[in-house]
């Protein structure tokens, strides 16, 4: 509807109600028949009467989609930071210190952000699946280098071309979601998402661990070129494109045309134009018939052509957006509040070494890597019940607010992994200053800082996206660009404060940080709206 200004209007008037980017209607009010499922009511977005609409996909084609969206976040995060295990190995490969090491989690945290930069427009403007199998051609090229190098500096550079190829992980998923699931499923898959993502970030050190201990560090690098391969072919023939461009549907998209709401009564001498029921007009002058929807499959061309071509003026545009989204208070306090909920895992990431393989633990490489099922556990607990929470405590919300619903419904989800990010941290930082036993802060600490990674990355994601929609993925090289320049500033960091300070200091920082930053989600709560309207009129609305 919001593509039609005077049904805008005239829903605005019928239900006294602000309706703006982000504001959704989800139940059938004001005379407006709308798409709905059996199960969860209406749907949005709408999906249009088509068979090619990926948003009309069977569930087969969808959880194709979706398994590519896992594989894609799991695989190409699973290599990058997961060299915590091996850095004994390295040290005496190339007679370097710990921190020059850990430069290599360092630039490629650093490039994997920057490399969005790239990537985000080139999925708008040539596809998301030949980005993705692009995407993943360059981490395989990466993973050969890696592991045939035969110098530090050559390491270094196979990290940062590294860096470029995966920079998908952390953009393009989220935009997947986006492409096919409506807005009452993301909560939950943006958790599915986030799981996968930083799940991988804590296998990988296990596998990493074990393979250095049994067939030497080259060993992981060589299983990466395998499982990129893999993937490259599953995609190729098993992944179709999923932009759909909505920009030419009026209303809601429906009818057989894709051209917008069609009057049930199609008798009417006003037939052409839109009507919303209000005294005059009876309910259900808008109709919005489906025929396709959970039953349509993707066509040849959506696994051979190319989406479309952009301008010149709309490829600048697409690498401006991203910069211009940071200046939007809502985009802004996701990218900081994804930054420090990443932080904090990132620091179990950095310090399990530091911590564990020296005296009183002595613990090997392998031993250090399995520490890694703990946040593991974590975090899939966070997908487990973040999700459902945030989506439950939003629908709660809607219900009261006579089926209208606000992004800002999903921010008092947020509460109980707050905590559990000051629970995490201070158990994990005093545990190792006093040398606690290994089991506390592995099984308290290390789980707690991996569920709130999870969940808290999902929760605010979701609702930058609920936002702003039609830009998802830029949100995402936001964030993200945001995110890893943070964790390469900690990743330099922490271990030299750490060596001078000890652990308590630096860690505790960190979460004061992440709190304070978790804590502005009450002003949003409350003036979210406020903010919302401020950019109603932002050309992002129609991208």
């Amino acid at each position: 509807m919001e593509n039609d200004p005077e049904i805008v209007r005239e829903v605005e008037n019928a239900l006294h109600v602000d309706i703006i980017p982000g504001t959704e209607i989800m139940a059938q009010v004001a005379g407006i028949h709308l798409v709905e499922s059996k199960s969860d009511g209406v749907l949005v977005p709408q999906p249009s009467n088509n068979p090619e609409d990926p948003l009309n996909w069977s569930p087969l084609w969808k959880g194709i989609v979706m398994s590519s969206m896992i594989m894609t976040s799991f695989l190409q995060a699973f290599g990058p930071l997961a060299i915590a295990p091996q850095v004994p190995q390295y040290m005496a490969e190339w007679n370097r210190s710990p921190p020059e090491i850990l430069r290599f989690i360092g630039i490629s945290i650093l490039v994997l952000g920057f490399s969005n930069f790239l990537w985000v427009p080139l999925s708008t403007t040539y596809g998301r699946r030949w980005v993705l199998i692009a995407s993943a051609a360059v981490s395989l090229g990466s993973c050969i280098w890696r592991a045939t190098a035969t110098s530090y500096s050559s390491f270094l550079g196979a990290c940062i071309l590294h860096g470029v190829g995966a920079g998908t992980a952390e953009t393009l998923p989220p935009v997947l979601i986006s492409d096919i699931k409506f807005l009452h499923e993301r909560g939950f898959w943006m958790n599915v998402y986030t799981w996968s993502y930083f799940g991988s970030l804590m296998v990988g050190p296990i596998v990493a661990g074990a393979m250095t201990d049994r067939y030497g560090w080259r060993s992981f690098w060589w299983l990466n070129v395998v499982l990129y391969g893999v993937m490259i072919v599953l995609q190729l023939f098993l992944h179709p494109e999923t932009h759909y461009d909505r920009r030419h549907l009026v209303g809601a998209g429906p009818g057989s045309d894709d051209r917008g709401l069609i009057p049930s009564d199609s008798s009417n001498a006003d037939a052409e134009k839109p009507t919303v029921a209000t005294s005059e007009n009876p309910p259900h002058a808008l109709e919005h018939v489906d025929e396709y929807f959970g039953k349509g499959t993707p066509i040849r061309s959506q696994f051979v052509s190319v989406i479309r071509r952009t301008s010149k003026k709309e490829s600048l545009l697409s690498l401006w957006i991203p910069i211009k989204l940071f200046s939007f208070p809502i985009v802004e306090w996701t990218s900081f509040a994804f930054s420090w909920s990443a932080s904090g895992f990132l620091m179990v990431n950095l310090t399990q070494s530091q911590a564990f393989a020296a005296p009183p633990y002595n613990m090997s490489s392998t031993a250090v890597g399995l520490t890694n099922f703990a946040p593991l556990v974590g975090a899939t607990i966070g997908m487990l019940t973040a999700g459902p929470l945030s989506d439950w405590v939003s629908m709660r919300a809607t219900r009261k607010n006579n089926g209208i619903r606000e992004p800002e419904m999903r921010l008092p989800s947020l509460i109980p992994f707050v905590l559990c990010t000051i629970v995490g941290t201070l158990v994990t930082a005093y545990g190792y200053q006093n040398a606690w036993k290994w089991e506390i802060i592995v099984i308290v600490g290390y789980t707690l800082l991996g569920l709130q990674v999870s969940a808290i990355s999902a929760i605010a994601m979701t609702y930058s996206i609920d936002s702003y929609k039609p830009v998802a993925g830029e949100i995402l090289v936001s964030a993200t660009v945001n995110k890893n320049l943070w964790g390469y500033g900690v990743a330099e960091f922490l271990t030299h404060w750490i060596i001078s300070s000890g652990y308590v200091a630096p860690m505790t920082t960190i979460m004061g940080t992440s709190v304070v930053i978790y804590l502005f989600a009450i002003p949003l709560y409350i003036w979210g709206k406020n903010l919302r309207r401020i950019t109603k009129d932002s050309n992002i609305h129609s991208m």
